[in-house]
C-alpha cells in the first residue's frame, strides 16, 4: 500500500535533474548510463503546467513502496526527488533490481495508461517526492501534447533496451563479472578521489548489490572480502573504495562499448 507524507494537488516548477544524479542501470552500453531524457524536458511552461495539473503529489520516506507487483495500475509517477528502486520478485521470493530510477525519470510502466497489472515493484530508496499521473488523464494530455506523447515513447523505449540488457547480462555473464562490472558502473555514478582509491559515495548494502546482480547476500559479502584481501577493493564506514579499476576491468572481459 503507498504510504504518503503528504498529497496535494499544484503546480510546482518542472523537476531538474541534479549534477551528477543518474539513473543506476546495469548495462554495458555506456551511452545508457546517464538514462533517458526527462519526460518534462520537451514541453513548454504552459504544457508543463497542464501536466502538473492533473497531478498528485506525495511524498515517500525511504523504504515506503510506491506500487507493488500484481496490484492493480493506474498511470505513472514522474520523480521530482530522490531515488526510486524497481524490482521483480519471483514465486520463490527472490528479488532482482530492474534499475534505480532518478529525478525526472517516471516509474510504473511498461503500461503507461491504466487497466492492467503492475510487472514489478517500486520502492523508495532515498527520501523522495513524486507526481502520480492518473491513466485516464494521461491518455488525454498525451493526445493533445505530442511532446508529452514523445517523452513517454522515448522513455518506454529506453527502459525497454535497458531491460532487455539486463537479461542478456544475467544469460551471458558470470556473477563474479557481473559485480565486476557493477562495482566500475558504481564508481562512475558515485566515485569520489580517496587516498586509497575512489570511494563510492553512495549507500549501497551488500543486500542492495546482490539483487542488482542476481546473487545472495552471503555471496557478495565474501566476494568483497576477497578482493579486500587481494587490494581491490577497501570498506571504509561502510562505504566501498575501489582501489584497481584496471584489475577490475580484466574481471568483468569485455571491453567499454
Amino acid at each position: 500500500m503507498l504510504q504518503a507524507a503528504s498529497a496535494v494537488r499544484g503546480t510546482a516548477p518542472p523537476a531538474v535533474r541534479p549534477a551528477g544524479s543518474s539513473s543506476l542501470l546495469l548495462t554495458e552500453n555506456q551511452q545508457w548510463i546517464g538514462g533517458p531524457p526527462p519526460l518534462m524536458d520537451k514541453l513548454s511552461p504552459r504544457e508543463r503546467e497542464l501536466v502538473l495539473k492533473q497531478g498528485r503529489r506525495k511524498v515517500l520516506n525511504r523504504g515506503q513502496t510506491l506500487f507493488s507487483q500484481g496490484g492493480k495500475h493506474d498511470g505513472i509517477w514522474l520523480i521530482e526527488s530522490g531515488r526510486i528502486r524497481v524490482f521483480y520478485t519471483s514465486p520463490l521470493g527472490r528479488e532482482i533490481t530492474l534499475a534505480y530510477w532518478h529525478v525526472g525519470n517516471f516509474v510504473g510502466g511498461p503500461e503507461v495508461f491504466e487497466g492492467t497489472v503492475h510487472q514489478w515493484s517500486g520502492v523508495a530508496s532515498s527520501n523522495c517526492s513524486v507526481v502520480h499521473l492518473p491513466g485516464k488523464e494521461l491518455r488525454s494530455l498525451a493526445s493533445e501534447i505530442p511532446s508529452l506523447a514523445i517523452g513517454l515513447i522515448e522513455g518506454l523505449t529506453f527502459k525497454g533496451k535497458c531491460y532487455s540488457a539486463l537479461a542478456q547480462m544475467l544469460g551471458t555473464r558470470s556473477i563474479t563479472q557481473r559485480l565486476a562490472h557493477l562495482l566500475l558502473h558504481l564508481v562512475e555514478l558515485y566515485g569520489v578521489e580517496d587516498v586509497d582509491g575512489r570511494v563510492i559515495a553512495a549507500a549501497f548494502t551488500h543486500a542492495d548489490i546482490a539483487h542488482m546482480v542476481g546473487a545472495t547476500r552471503q555471496w557478495v559479502t565474501i566476494s568483497l572480502k576477497r578482493m579486500q584481501e587481494k587490494g581491490i577493493v577497501l570498506t571504509k564506514r561502510s562505504q566501498i573504495v575501489v582501489c584497481r579499476t584496471d584489475v577490475l576491468e580484466e574481471m568483468r572481459g569485455h571491453a567499454s562499448d
